[in-house]
């Protein structure tokens, strides 16, 4: 047998090899350019942000099972793909009520927005006007209706509304919502008392943060967050006088746990566009909400933030969308961390998905940038997947394209 004959390698031969990178102060750019995931984002925004920030967003109720049984159930999705099938052009855009969004794809309302990174909600606003995604503004957030709309008057925007138990307070707000042009009224229905976080309790989180040893030791860790927060306007919730406390003590100062149906019937009568309700968890409150006359449903567990252990919104999503049967667009919250996730909801009944946890890792780990990022990542993999299943339309988007099963074993978390 002939012996491998070695020699030196040429120079000209070693130069396609090496990879040398310019050197530029931009180091966030250059992070958020390597982030391939959401989970790289999480990674880098836990680095920049200060424990308790990145726990309020991260955590959810009690053990969490809520929120890890949302994620694992996305892991158990099985993608049978056709192949030989030309998907050089493919249609992913949809039409919801009032809004359009170039994949099936809206963000959610998330509270206190501002605390994560200091431009907030305007940084999520802008990020979402220039990809053409909608962007639903909380009660809890940080920039009044009036400023986002001013300051981002070209994004789709819907207004997520807590019912306060002043209800004229409520109604003042969602005039404002109103007069500031949100057309579509986003009211969530699981937060009658608050769940226990106990990240936060365990992190002495507070609303605004208290100035403690511990706070003052993390200053030390991220000098950068504290001198942003510190030499912006005060932290507080835009919509919300007396705050103080934990998030689960100003939700049950506030929040009305008297709320039933017959306060749909208000809200329709003072509010003059589209009503969606989101937390739906079960079929029958599914039927009785349509009748009732509500214009679109959220299936949603909060994000596993209120009752843990409740049920698994992936799971639950068929028999919902089949109870509605197409009278009103059903969305689905919770869990969604990739692009082939928002596939594997469509398929199984949903016509978009909401995300919040996503574009807060991306907002914590470089601000609009990120934000931006983290829509460029889950929009490249839903469109990856489409084509990889071999489909062209979101119509062909079945249930036995992407199969759930009930068991199996877990996948990795948050895809790392």
């Amino acid at each position: 047998m002939a012996r491998v004959q070695r020699r030196l390698p040429r120079i000209e031969e070693l130069r396609p090899l090496v990879r040398v990178e310019r050197p530029t102060l931009q180091r966030t750019r250059r992070a958020l350019e390597r982030a391939n995931t959401i989970e790289d984002l999480r990674h880098l925004a836990r680095r920049r942000t200060p424990n308790s920030a990145f726990d309020y967003v991260d955590g959810a109720a009690e053990s969490e099972v809520s929120l890890t049984r949302a994620r694992e159930a996305f892991g158990r999705v099985e993608f049978r793909p056709r192949v030989l099938r030309d998907v050089s052009q493919i249609q992913t855009a949809v039409s919801i009520l009032d809004v359009t969004s170039p994949i099936p794809l809206i963000l959610a309302p998330t509270g206190f927005t501002r605390m994560m990174q200091h431009e907030g909600e305007r940084a999520v606003g802008r990020a979402a006007a220039a990809a053409g995604i909608p962007y639903t503004l909380s009660t809890m957030g940080t920039v009044s209706v009036e400023d986002l709309a001013t300051d981002v008057p070209d994004v789709q925007r819907w207004f997520q509304l807590y019912l306060w138990q002043d209800r004229e307070a409520s109604l003042a707000l969602m005039g404002r919502a109103r007069d500031a042009g949100y057309s579509t009224l986003v009211l969530t229905v699981d937060t009658c008392v608050g769940g226990e976080r106990l990240r936060d309790v365990r992190n002495g989180m507070t609303i605004p943060p208290q100035l403690t040893p511990r706070t003052l030791t993390d200053m030390a860790l991220h000098p950068r967050w504290w001198a942003n927060l510190l030499t912006t306007a005060p932290l507080e919730f835009a919509s919300l006088r007396g705050t103080g406390g934990t998030v689960e003590q100003l939700i049950n100062r506030m929040f009305d746990p008297t709320l039933n149906t017959r306060d749909l019937v208000w809200l329709r009568d003072n509010w003059p566009g589209a009503i969606v309700l989101k937390g739906i968890q079960n079929v029958e409150d599914a039927k009785e909400f349509v009748d009732l006359g509500v214009d679109g449903l959220i299936v949603s567990n909060h994000g596993g933030r209120q009752l843990d252990r409740s049920v698994t919104p992936l799971e639950v999503l068929p028999g919902i969308a089949a109870a509605v049967g197409g009278r009103v667009p059903v969305l689905l919250d919770t869990g969604v961390m990739h692009g082939g996730d928002i596939v594997a909801a469509v398929a199984n009944g949903a016509d978009a998905v909401m995300v919040g946890r996503a574009y807060l890792y991306g907002l914590m780990a470089g601000g609009e940038a990120g934000v931006a990022r983290a829509l460029d990542i889950l929009t490249t993999q839903f469109q990856r997947t489409m084509r990889l299943l071999g489909v062209t339309s979101l119509d062909q988007l079945t249930p036995d394209r992407a199969v759930l099963h009930p068991a199996g074993p877990p996948a990795p978390a948050h895809y790392a």
